[in-house]
Order: structure tokens, then C-alpha cells, then sequence
């Protein structure tokens, strides 16, 4: 066993292609190697901007010798009474071995000729040298550049090759153009702090060797690092760091040795929204912005960076950091007092300069059509005046912040700066929360918009987008999804879930689909076909949601994806859960047999599946047995338990009369007084029928039992 290493050095690396590029060399080196039969005992990633390396411990020397089978031409033209012919002649000359090495051997498709043989391992060395080129050749990514006068694509120029098993270094090239670059045992440090060379005596020394010469090689440990540093530092400064995930990550792989410097501002700058400092020196300057207390967005007056230079300067670079935050901060100021200069409902004229999509027109013509949609969404709530009222505003102005100097500078403050101005400009406050809500959910973990006018306008909004985009004829495929269609998709349902609207979603499209062929601005050319693409793609975002999101069982989310959960988005999510409540609690068992076996018979009747009331689809005089006769009476007192259930959507009300009739349907099949369905009188023959048709459409109005794997 060995240890061996592989580091490629480079000029600075953009921070998202270290992670990247170690998350490539995690999924593909390990399965390589365990394919090869060199599968070390441990496999661990580094990275830094100037570094990708790998160490393999506990690696094979070479393969093991295996034996092999190898399967040659049939027995009877390998061999000619007794005597090999050329196919037997050819195939041990491409073998390297002696005819009298074969033998004779039968299988599932006949005779034929084998030859076993050892096939000798291979150093791992020889591998190593094979597969490092494609290991660094291998990596994808955005913005790959060529430099010098080769043909070699990387993000950024490599300049030194580290490649040591234990103490001896694998020779290996890697030839650009007339740039060469030659593995050795020399790596390098940082580059103000130890600008010197770092000689590697074995390949175990690597990590160690790296921190003397102040590199902290393992991503993990730079960022627990970074995160101890800025806590303790805003700790002494008597403030609450604001440390988010994607800023750490970013930060990690920007600095080799982490250095936390504190930088001030003007507190002056403190009038400013806190979302407007707070972007500036999270997105804009990769700093860690301060707050006075961990409840509500009060900043203090300085922020800390993360330093991959000199301590010994951090009065420098902590001045410098301040000069550019403040230049920063000034201009938002500006935007600011610029964009509060007039009304925010100044601003809506100026949407028909911005166009949402070439076919769909401009802002303008978006925010009418929102306008429109939302009036739809009020009618099916039944919503009184008022907030109608403020609906109707909300959607007016939602997209308004687009034009302003602010959000132009700094798009990811929409809808933050809508609020901020139609509060400056005197808009009632359930308006200016809608501004900032219509935009939520903005990614999976996000919250939800927790006002019914936000919430109210968010799904309008995004019904446009799904519906005009749709109707360009650019919808998702695969991984592509330009426009995000799912996520809008995901955040309609998860909205209407969350708030409980009472919304018949496959009515709302049908109506919207309706508006946009009326339009004469757009072209719709089959509105049918769209609205049915938009149908099935609904279902999918539902079933989607069921299984990943909220972890129903996938036959179970099957039994209930159908019409009805369009119809009514809030009773299929209640009707999944209910079943995977029924399945956990066993009483799924106590019905499944018999509905399951009544639906299959129901099957050759002609019994429509909305039917319930047995009244009029019976024939009392045609009931012979005392089978039937309380089948028939059992069917009766179900009924009005799953109107019940259907009205207020109370399934346990309906199981529970399921139950009920489950030893009845038992005797019916296999009691005593058991009966033949396909009885040779018809009439006999369709009452039955349609008894087992009737227990069959009280089960579906919960689910379709056909559906779901029994256990």
C-alpha cells in the first residue's frame, strides 16, 4: 500500500469552479479506481484558488492477477472431427496461447470453445499516468480559457504539477503548445505569506507541509475557520454576524489562509434600507455585513472580510475595503433619494420600455394581464370590496420597482424596494407587503407569501408567465428550464397549500387560456392543446410535490392524481396524506382486499364512477339473496357518510363506512349466502354489477384503490 498525490497548480481559480471541480473528482476518481481493482483505503479532496489536489491512502501497488474465461467460436467450427480447424487456429493465436489451452464447454446457447487465462495485474503507477491527464482534462465548467499558443482549455493557466506516490515522482507532462509543464515534488505556498517554493519530501507531508507554509489546503477546515474567525470577531465587537451559506462556500475557496479584517463606514448610510447595505457587501463585496442584535435588520456601522493577504496590513486593507464600500453605498444613496423623488406610480409608464418576452409584449402588457388574472383569482375566492381593492392596486404596481435607479443598479432588491416606495409614497401597507410577497417563494427553502393580497398576486403573476411562455412553445425540457416554468409551477401549488385557498385551479387556467387567444396582441393557435399541456403539467409539478416534497408513498400520490386534483388542489393533497395516514395505520388493510376485488368485477358493468346513490341504478324486485339484499342496505347508510367526507372533506368519515361494509361485501362474495356475479339472467347480472360498481365509486371518491401495491 501506498500514498499517493496529485496536485495541479494554477493562477487563481474562480471560486465556484473549486467546488465544482472537487465534486467532479469526487463522483469519478473513487469509481474509477474501485473499477480497476485500485480502490485505496481512503480518498480525500483539497482545494484552494491556486489548487485542486487528491490524496489517495492506503492505494494498491498494482492490480491483483485475476483469471478469465474467454469465450471463443462454436465447438463445431472450432473443431472438425476431432482436429481444430483456422477458427480454432485464429482464436488461440489472438489469445497468445496454444490450440491444446482449449476447451470444449456448453452453455445456454450450445457448445462452445474457451480458453482460460491470468491476466497479470498492472502497476498502479502505469495507471496513475494513464488516467491523471484525463482526470484534468476531464473537468467542465463555465469559462474555460486557452493560454499561451496550445490547445489545452482550463479556467486558468496551470503552472506546476505535484505528483508523489510516497517519496518517488510519477513522471508525467502536460504538453501545451510549446509550454511544458513537468510533475515534481515542488508545490507552492502562499503567495505573500511564504512566496518561497515548497519541497515535498513524501506525499503523507502534504497537508502539514501546506499549513507551514500558510495554506490551509482542506475546504472543510478553511471554512469552519472562516466562520469561527468572523463569529468571534463580531462577538468582540459587540454585534451579530450576518454569515449566510452561499457567502462562506464563496469565500472559502477565495483565500488560502483566512484573515478577518474589520471595515467601517459612514453611519450616515445607516438611513438606507438595510437590504440595500446588506446587498451591496454580501453580493457585490463578498463582506459579512454586522447587525446590532440577532431580532430585525438593524446594521451597525462596519462589516468583516475575509483577508488572503498580509496581516500585518489589515489597517490597509481594512481602509481600502472602506473606501470601496463607501463609494458603493453612496451611489445607492443617490438611487435612493432619485427614485423617491416622485410617486411610485410614476414609474408604470415607464414599463412599456422593458420587454418581458419578444411574442408576450412588454411589462406593460404583462402587469394588465396580471391585473385580469387576479380579478379571476377574486371572483373564484369571492373576495368583498376591499381587498379587491387592494389587489387590484398590488397588481398595478407590482412590477413598477423594475425601472427605478435602484433595483437597475441591483436587480436581486425587486419587489424589496417596491415595498420600501409605496410605503414612502403613501400606498396602503396590505399593498406595499404584497410588493415584496408576490415575489416569494424565490428558491425551495424560501417562505411563502403570508398575506392574501400577496398571495393573491403572486399566483397571478406567475399563471402569465406560465401561460404566455407556454404558449410560445418554449416549455421545459430535461435539466432546461430557462424560465423556471417548474419552480413558478411548484409555488402556485405550494402557495394555494399553504394559505388554503379554495381555488379550482383547471377552471383558472381554462379562463386564462381563454383571455390570451381573445388577445389580439398574441397568437394562440390552439388554445385546447395548450390548456391540456398546461393540464399535464400541472399534474406533474402535483405529483412531484406529493412524493419528494411532502413523502407520500408514489402509488398513493397515483391513486389521487387525476381530474379532481386540478379541480380542487386543496382535496388531493388531503386525500395523499389521508391514505399514507391509512397505510401507516393499518386500517388501509382492513378495506383494500374488498374494494380492490369489487373494482376489478366492477370493471365488466357499465356503471358510470360518479354515481353514489343507488337509488335509480337498483332494482330492489331483482335482489334474490340475503347477500345482496345488505349489500344493498349497507350501500344506503354509506351513502350519506361520503357526502359527508365529500363535503367537508372529512375522509375518515368514509373509511369508516367502508369498513362497515367490508364484511358485508365478504358475505356477498364468500359468505354463506354468497352470490355469482355474472349471474346468466342480465338483470340479475347488472344489479350486481352495479353494487360492486357503487363501492367502487365511494372508494374513488377518496382514491383509486386500483392504484395502489397492496403492503
Amino acid at each position: 500500500m501506498a500514498t499517493f498525490l496529485l496536485e495541479v497548480g494554477t493562477e487563481e481559480l474562480p471560486a465556484s469552479f473549486v467546488s465544482d471541480a472537487l465534486h467532479q473528482w469526487q463522483a469519478r476518481i473513487p469509481a474509477e479506481l474501485a473499477e480497476l481493482a485500485l480502490a485505496p483505503e481512503a480518498v480525500r479532496f483539497y482545494g484552494t484558488p491556486r489548487r485542486l489536489a487528491v490524496m489517495l491512502d492506503g492505494l494498491p501497488l498494482r492490480q491483483i492477477d485475476r483469471t478469465e474465461d474467454v469465450k471463443g467460436p462454436p465447438a463445431q467450427a472450432a473443431f472438425k472431427d476431432g482436429q481444430p480447424t483456422k477458427a480454432a487456429q485464429g482464436f488461440a493465436k489472438s489469445r497468445g496461447v496454444d490450440v491444446s489451452a482449449l476447451e470444449v464447454r456448453d452453455t445456454d446457447k450450445g457448445s462452445f470453445v474457451f480458453v482460460t487465462q491470468t491476466i497479470p495485474g498492472r502497476a498502479a503507477t502505469d495507471i496513475l499516468t494513464e488516467l491523471i491527464p484525463q482526470w484534468i482534462g476531464g473537468l467542465e465548467g463555465k469559462r474555460f480559457m486557452r493560454w499561451g499558443d496550445g490547445d489545452l482549455r482550463f479556467p486558468r493557466p496551470i503552472r506546476w504539477l505535484v505528483t508523489l506516490m510516497d517519496g518517488e515522482v510519477l513522471p508525467l507532462t502536460i504538453e501545451n503548445g510549446s509550454l511544458v509543464c513537468v510533475s515534481d515534488r515542488i508545490s507552492q505556498g502562499h503567495r505573500v505569506l511564504h512566496p518561497a517554493p515548497v519541497t515535498l519530501r513524501r506525499a503523507q507531508d502534504y497537508v502539514e507541509a501546506l499549513r507551514q507554509a500558510y495554506v490551509e489546503i482542506d475546504p472543510t477546515a478553511r471554512r469552519l475557520l472562516i466562520q469561527r474567525q468572523v463569529e468571534e470577531t463580531a462577538k468582540q465587537l459587540g454585534g451579530v454576524p450576518m454569515i449566510s451559506a452561499s457567502l462562506l462556500d464563496e469565500v472559502t475557496n477565495l483565500v488560502e489562509w483566512p484573515n478577518a479584517v474589520v471595515g467601517k463606514f459612514d453611519p450616515e448610510f445607516l438611513e438606507l434600507p438595510p437590504e440595500v447595505a446588506i446587498i451591496e457587501m454580501e453580493s457585490h463585496q463578498r463582506y459579512f455585513p454586522l447587525k446590532q442584535s440577532a431580532d430585525g435588520l438593524a446594521l451597525m456601522p462596519m462589516f468583516i472580510t475575509i483577508s488572503n493577504g498580509d496581516p500585518s496590513k489589515d489597517a490597509i486593507i481594512a481602509e481600502g475595503n472602506a473606501r470601496v464600500i463607501r463609494a458603493r453605498l453612496s451611489d445607492g444613496k443617490f438611487f435612493y433619494d432619485a427614485d423617491r423623488a416622485q410617486p411610485l406610480d410614476a414609474f408604470v409608464a415607464k414599463l412599456e420600455t422593458v420587454t418581458f418576452e419578444e411574442r408576450l409584449g412588454s411589462m406593460t402588457a404583462k402587469v394588465q394581464r396580471i391585473g385580469a388574472i387576479a380579478d379571476h383569482l377574486c371572483d373564484q375566492l369571492n373576495l368583498a370590496a376591499q381587498p379587491r381593492q387592494h389587489i387590484r392596486r398590488a397588481a398595478y404596481l407590482c412590477k413598477a420597482d423594475l425601472v427605478t435607479q435602484m433595483v437597475g443598479e441591483f436587480p436581486e432588491l425587486q419587489g424589496i424596494m417596491g415595498q420600501k416606495y409605496a410605503l414612502h409614497s403613501g400606498e396602503p401597507e396590505a399593498v406595499a407587503t404584497a410588493l415584496a410577497e408576490h415575489y416569494l417563494p424565490k428558491g425551495a427553502q424560501d417562505s411563502l407569501p403570508q398575506t392574501l393580497v400577496g398571495q393573491v398576486v403572486g399566483i397571478a403573476d406567475r399563471l402569465d408567465t406560465l401561460v404566455g411562455i407556454f404558449s410560445t412553445g418554449q416549455l421545459p425540457t430535461g435539466s432546461s428550464d430557462p424560465f423556471a416554468l417548474r419552480r413558478a409551477a411548484n409555488a402556485v401549488l405550494n402557495i394555494i397549500w399553504a394559505a388554503a385557498l379554495p381555488l379550482n385551479l383547471a377552471r383558472l387556467l381554462d379562463t386564462v387560456v381563454q383571455d390570451f387567444a381573445q388577445d389580439p396582441a398574441l397568437t394562440v393557435d390552439a388554445p385546447d392543446s395548450l390548456r391540456n399541456q398546461l393540464y399535464d403539467f400541472f399534474l406533474q409539478r402535483v405529483q412531484t410535490l406529493l412524493q419528494d416534497e411532502l413523502g407520500i408513498d408514489y402509488d398513493l400520490v397515483n391513486a389521487v392524481i387525476g381530474e379532481r386534483a386540478l379541480a380542487d388542489p386543496l382535496d388531493v393533497k388531503d386525500r395523499a396524506l389521508f391514505l399514507q395516514a391509512m397505510r401507516r395505520s393499518g386500517r388501509m388493510e382492513k378495506v383494500y382486499e374488498t374494494v380492490n376485488r369489487a373494482t376489478r368485477l366492477a370493471a365488466q358493468g357499465t356503471l358510470e364512477t360518479q354515481v353514489l346513490d343507488p337509488e335509480g341504478v337498483i332494482d330492489p324486485a331483482a335482489l334474490e339473496a340475503k347477500a345482496e339484499l345488505a349489500f344493498f342496505a349497507a350501500l344506503q347508510t354509506l351513502l350519506p357518510q361520503t357526502q359527508a367526507a365529500q363535503a367537508s372533506r372529512n375522509y375518515d368519515q368514509l373509511v369508516a363506512g367502508l369498513e362497515q361494509v367490508a364484511p358485508v361485501v365478504s358475505g356477498f362474495f364468500d359468505g354463506p349466502d354468497s352470490v355469482l356475479v355474472m349471474a346468466e339472467d342480465p338483470a340479475v347480472r347488472q344489479n350486481r354489477l352495479n353494487l360492486l360498481g357503487l363501492l367502487r365509486n365511494h372508494a374513488l371518491v377518496l382514491g383509486d384503490f386500483g392504484a395502489i401495491v397492496k403492503g
